[in-house]
């Protein structure tokens, strides 16, 4: 079984040996948006969501058949408990951007060097930092400090402990030595003893004891494994475990990534823990996937589809669609929430250019399309240029895959193949493969994948749509340094 717990929701799935769903269970959870660039949750939400999702997944399954469950989350976003293992205030999540100034105050080549990670609002280092440095009340009665994946195995097992491969979120792991750094801590001023213990992924850190099992229905002595941030788990769920392969996760944010088996580190993309415990993954990154359709269908879609037997999605799709590439000449630079790879840009900010009388919600509907495809074009340019040999595919996963506007789109604006993974939830699914190797039930991470892992379809590129992307494309790559002043002016004002 795998428990993943997203920015959204948590699920709790159940797969076979073969990789096939047989039970799913879901929970939503709240993020709270208290000012302007501020994005919390309640860390009892995040337990009370797995928790709901367990029981509801446990009355489809037999639970004697439940050989491990193995947990992977969102990254980056972190908590503070008290010595009573209460949360001090609300934990910070990932897309928050109050630390802008410390970023740009203590983000250095150092720091990229160290933990992986180029400076930029996502990572929880810079956050803790402010936290020391705001909050100095709530930080007097911390006691612990962890990622999202820590404080689930603590509830799960009472083991303050995490995987490699999801602690190293909070920016304060070398990365090399895998172990927290002690310059990066001194940094933001806490004490190394506050971070859980890391462990390999894979590795067994509990079992349900009786007062889990009577909130959760798990059976007494199920093992709970450490497992993987949701991108590394999205990784080996769409197969991608070795060099020349790579991945594009569709998520609230969008992650494309390929696997290194050295450690390197450039700004065209941040390192991370392979899921395995020995590689690592190059991940480009954008926080403007979903989230931004989502903004987009919240405040114009739904007014569109009222009256209509049809969805704001389904209406939204079928606008695009009838569209040319381009979007008859309009452009939208999607940076909803800064920009990242590769100019880890703290105070850039969303633009749309070329406006005329003739559009409409349909056209910038499309152009946020664009503007993501063209982001994943730049991250994939930069992937290309750090391994010997650029992926000729590259499996795709996550919710946006599910458009098939958007995913042509993609496939014209990367004029590569794209193959859409056959597995919905590729994180669970990740997750579960570890969880597979820790049971005994696969012997290796490669055989699971070839066992547990497939394709649903290829979506191959359209030569003449692809033609016009590249045209746009030579438009689009400059329009970050043109607006830069701007929109780095716009965001000094409140």
């Amino acid at each position: 079984m795998a428990v993943d717990c997203s920015t959204t929701a948590s699920k709790a799935v159940v797969f076979d040996a073969m990789g096939r769903a047989v039970a799913t269970a879901r929970s939503p959870i709240a993020t709270a948006n208290p000012g302007i660039g501020l994005h919390e949750q309640n860390p009892e939400d995040w337990w009370t969501a797995t928790r709901t999702a367990l029981r509801q997944v446990m009355f489809d399954v037999d639970s004697s058949r439940i050989r491990s469950v193995t947990v992977t989350t969102q990254r980056e976003t972190f908590v503070c408990l008290d010595a009573d293992n209460r949360p001090v205030r609300p934990a910070i999540v990932w897309m928050d951007t109050r630390a802008r100034d410390l970023v740009m105050e203590l983000g250095s080549d150092r720091v990229h060097q160290i933990s992986g990670r180029p400076a930029d609002n996502t990572p929880s280092i810079y956050k803790i930092a402010w936290l020391v440095r705001n909050e100095q009340p709530e930080m007097q009665r911390t006691d612990k400090i962890g990622d999202v994946g820590a404080y689930l195995n603590h509830r799960l097992c009472r083991r303050w402990v995490s995987s490699v491969a999801s602690a190293d979120s909070l920016g304060l792991l070398d990365m090399q030595t895998r172990t927290w750094s002690p310059d990066l801590v001194d940094l933001v001023g806490i004490d190394a003893a506050t971070l859980p213990e890391v462990v390999a992924p894979g590795t067994v850190v509990g079992c349900i004891d009786q007062a889990v099992a009577n909130e959760t229905a798990l059976p007494v002595g199920t093992p709970i494994v450490a497992g993987a941030g949701d991108g590394q788990c999205a990784a080996i769920g769409a197969g991608v475990l070795h060099p020349g392969s790579a991945y594009l996760n569709m998520g609230t944010a969008v992650v494309s990534g390929t696997v290194s088996p050295t450690y390197t580190w450039d700004r065209a993309y941040r390192t991370v823990a392979g899921a395995d415990g020995e590689s690592f993954l190059l991940e480009a990154f954008s926080s403007s996937g979903t989230y931004l359709v989502n903004w987009f269908r919240e405040r114009f879609g739904v007014a569109g589809a009222a009256g209509q037997d049809v969805t704001a999605e389904e209406l939204m799709e079928a606008a695009a669609a009838q569209l040319p590439p381009g979007a008859e000449g309009l452009l939208a630079l999607p940076y909803w929430n800064a920009a990242q790879t590769p100019y880890w840009d703290p105070a850039a900010r969303g633009a749309v250019v070329g406006f005329t009388g003739r559009h409409g919600r349909a056209h910038l509907y499309r152009a946020l399309l664009e503007g993501i495809a063209f982001e994943i074009k730049l991250e994939i340019s930069g992937l290309d240029s750090a391994v010997s040999a650029a992926p000729k595919a590259i499996s795709v996963t996550g919710g946006g895959s599910r458009s098939a506007v958007w995913m042509q789109i993609v496939a014209d604006t990367l004029n590569r193949p794209i193959a859409l993974c056959h597995e919905p939830e590729t994180t669970a699914l990740g997750a579960a493969m570890i969880g597979s190797v820790a049971a005994g039930v696969h012997p290796s991470l490669d055989a699971a994948s070839k066992h547990m892992c497939r394709s649903a379809r290829t979506i191959v590129p359209d030569p003449g749509n692809a033609e016009k992307y590249q045209e746009l494309w030579e438009i689009y790559r400059g329009l970050y340094d043109s607006l830069k002043p701007t929109l780095n002016a716009l965001s000094t004002l409140r």
